[in-house]
């Protein structure tokens, strides 16, 4: 573990299970950290039990971890503020976090390490806190991002993961934050594409377990992993996004792992779907957010709007939004007309 420069004083908002595990890391680290949840009942079980059972089953946390359902309480005095709720209240809740900084009087760093598109607008979650956080209550943002199961960095398993931001500095002052000797970071300045790969390789994830749920072997599962990061590429590029970041960690690195990993919601909601159990069950046996499931549909839009193809989307939509059974979308792709490969 390198050298630090001093401890700092962090406020993650969101207590599931990357956020936990998260705010573990940094104390960890050696850092002051305020964990945020909404519910009380988590608080006092993380507080008290150092235990954080529904999400991280088994996983004891530092008694150094101080959670709480206060905003004002968790953000007082921290130098950065950690976003990992999900996509579907990232605009709530950056709305919240302005009342507290006004009152505060605070300018802290913004990091964020969520996954997917707002539904309806489909912007990237930096652009929706942006929106609502003005430039005088923050001193920048970051996108935390790659391939990472909690489960895994919870028991320090090595994992690599970007720290993406327009300002190099703000980038580094994060990789410092969360380096470790099992947790290494890279800095990356292109933003749009380490968020739309993060984002939009979960809708391709539920495709793989798709795959899996109906018997299909590794060829399959590497076909639509390669297809599927072509079309991810594609949208990506058309956004602004540099073409290389698709081949690195929040890309390629990215889809990899939630592709073959059953710690994956979206590939074990897919290998459902592919079982035969509907969209419902499949939500309600779940019990945590699937963000690829709206994600998809915002893939789906921003394809349409674009006049971009991408028929592994299309079909996913197509299972998910119009109830098309996963076979007939399977081979309507492999009946479609031959193309070239690297069109």
């Amino acid at each position: 573990m390198g050298v630090r420069i001093m401890t700092r004083k962090i406020a993650v908002l969101g207590a599931g299970s990357w956020g936990s595990v998260l705010a573990k890391v940094l104390v960890d680290n050696g850092h002051q950290v305020n964990l945020w949840t909404n519910m009380q009942a988590q608080a006092d079980e993380l507080n008290n039990q150092h235990t954080n059972e529904h999400y991280m089953p088994g996983l004891v946390y530092p008694e150094a971890l101080v959670t709480t359902t206060d905003l004002k309480a968790a953000v007082d005095g921290a130098d950065a503020v950690l976003f990992v709720v999900p996509t579907k209240v990232i605009r709530l809740v950056s709305q919240q976090l302005v009342a507290v900084l006004k009152e505060l009087k605070q300018k802290p760093l913004l990091i964020h390490a969520s996954k997917g598109l707002e539904l309806g607008s489909h912007k990237r979650i930096s652009e929706v806190i942006l929106e609502e956080v003005p430039a005088d209550l923050h001193g920048g943002m970051v996108v935390l991002s790659g391939p990472s199961h909690a489960e895994e960095v919870a028991k320090q398993d090595i994992t690599l993961i970007t720290a993406a931001s327009e300002d190099l500095v703000a980038a580094k002052l994060v990789q410092e934050l969360f380096m470790n000797n099992y947790l290494r970071i890279y800095t990356n300045q292109d933003v749009i594409g380490v968020e739309t790969g993060a984002a939009f390789k979960n809708v391709i994830a539920i495709g793989a377990g798709a795959l899996h749920g109906l018997g299909y072997g590794d060829d399959a599962k590497a076909a639509l992993m390669t297809r599927g990061l072509a079309e991810i590429s594609r949208l990506g590029v058309a956004f602004g996004a540099d073409p290389l970041t698709f081949i690195g960690l929040s890309g390629v690195g990215d889809l990899i792992v939630t592709c073959t990993s059953v710690h994956s919601r979206n590939w074990r909601a897919g290998d459902q779907l592919g079982q035969g159990k509907s969209l419902q069950e499949v939500i309600d046996n779940m019990g945590m957010v699937i963000e690829g499931i709206n994600t998809c549909k915002a893939a789906y839009e921003l394809a349409q709007a674009k006049g971009i193809e991408m028929p592994i989307t299309e079909a996913i939509y197509h299972v998910l939004y119009e109830n098309k059974d996963v076979k007939d979308e399977i081979a309507t792709l492999m009946k479609r007309e031959g193309k070239t490969e690297l069109a």
